[in-house]
């Protein structure tokens, strides 16, 4: 193969390296500096001054909802190119329903392992 097959690709990595490389650089440039007025840097809500903590912290069981919500959407993703194929692989006589039932059941699993554990519920 010659280097030009490898020209596109070369490009592609400058394109994104420069449009990264301009993003952070406008960033530091433009973007919001820190002051010393306080006034200007606090948190604003429809006209009323921020009362109290600004930024509560978050409960983990947060955190492992939303992981667990991407981890499940992610694998739900999978199924997706599947069923696009599925008639090819009809048509060509090959077997694909026995592994994709068994990632089913292997989510299915999962899921009720999390709501036999209470991950899913946000009050106990």
């Amino acid at each position: 193969m010659s280097s030009a097959a490898y020209l596109p690709f070369l490009i592609q990595i400058c394109l994104a390296a420069a449009i990264g490389g301009t993003i952070i650089g406008l960033s530091q440039f433009l973007g919001q500096r820190a002051s010393k007025n306080k006034i200007k840097d606090s948190a604003y809500e429809c006209g009323v001054a921020a009362q109290g903590v600004v930024h509560s912290r978050f409960s983990v069981k947060f955190y492992v909802t939303v992981m667990l919500f991407i981890l499940f959407d992610i694998e739900v993703v999978f199924l997706i190119p599947w069923s696009f194929i599925y008639r090819e692989f009809l048509a060509n006589h090959i077997t694909i329903l026995t592994p994709m039932l068994f990632f089913i059941g292997v989510l299915v699993l999962g899921l009720f392992y999390e709501v036999k554990k209470g991950a899913l519920e946000w009050e106990k």
